[in-house]
C-alpha cells in the first residue's frame, strides 16, 4: 500500500537522499546534476520544501513509512505565467517500480491542478532516450508540444528532450 502525500520540511533529509539518488543513478534525465546538487545544505533542502497549493513535493509513502518515489510540482509566477504549472522530478527508487507509482505521483498533481483557478495547462520534460517515462506521461494524456535537440549534456553526450502539456479537464474544449 503506497500512501501519496505532501513531503514536509521535517522529511528533507528522506527527500534529499531519494533525490540524490536519482541524479546520481540517471545524470542524463534531470536539469540538475548529482555533482551542482551534493554539496546543498540540507537547511536549504528544507526551506525549499513549500507545501503550498501551487508549490509542493509529493512523496510516495511505503507502508514502513520509507519515501519511495517523489515528483515535484510549481505553479507559473506573474500574470503572464500563472495559467500553466509544471511537474519536476519524476522519480521512483529502483525496487519499486512497475507498480504504478508514477502514475499515482502524477495523478495527484493533476488532480490537485483541476482546483488551482485560473490553471490551465500543466507542463514537463523528458529525455527522449527514456521511453518509459515518456510512454506513462502520453497514457495520462500529455501532447507533445516541441523537441530541443541536445537540450541537456552530460560527460559530453547529448540528450534530447520532449517537450509536453496536459491540457485540465476544466479547459479541454469540446
Amino acid at each position: 500500500m503506497i500512501q501519496i502525500k505532501n513531503i514536509t520540511q521535517e522529511q528533507a533529509g528522506a527527500f534529499w537522499e531519494l533525490r540524490l539518488e536519482a541524479l546520481r543513478t540517471h545524470p542524463e534525465a534531470f536539469y540538475t546534476s548529482y555533482e551542482d546538487s551534493v554539496q546543498t545544505p540540507l537547511e536549504e533542502v528544507a526551506k525549499r520544501i513549500k507545501n503550498e497549493p501551487d508549490d509542493y513535493i509529493l512523496g510516495a509513502f511505503a507502508k514502513n513509512g520509507q519515501i519511495v518515489g517523489i515528483t515535484g510540482f510549481r505553479r507559473g509566477q506573474g500574470m503572464k505565467f500563472k495559467h500553466k504549472g509544471m511537474i519536476w522530478g519524476v522519480y521512483v527508487a529502483p525496487d519499486y517500480r512497475g507498480k504504478g507509482i508514477a502514475k499515482q505521483l502524477l495523478q495527484e498533481v493533476l488532480k490537485r491542478g483541476e482546483d488551482l483557478e485560473g490553471l490551465k495547462q500543466i507542463n514537463l520534460s523528458v529525455v527522449t532516450i527514456n521511453q518509459a517515462a515518456a510512454g506513462l506521461y502520453k497514457k495520462l494524456g500529455f501532447q507533445i508540444y516541441g523537441v530541443e535537440k541536445n537540450a541537456l549534456e552530460y560527460n559530453d553526450q547529448g540528450y534530447d528532450e520532449e517537450y509536453m502539456t496536459y491540457y485540465l479537464n476544466k479547459f479541454k474544449k469540446a
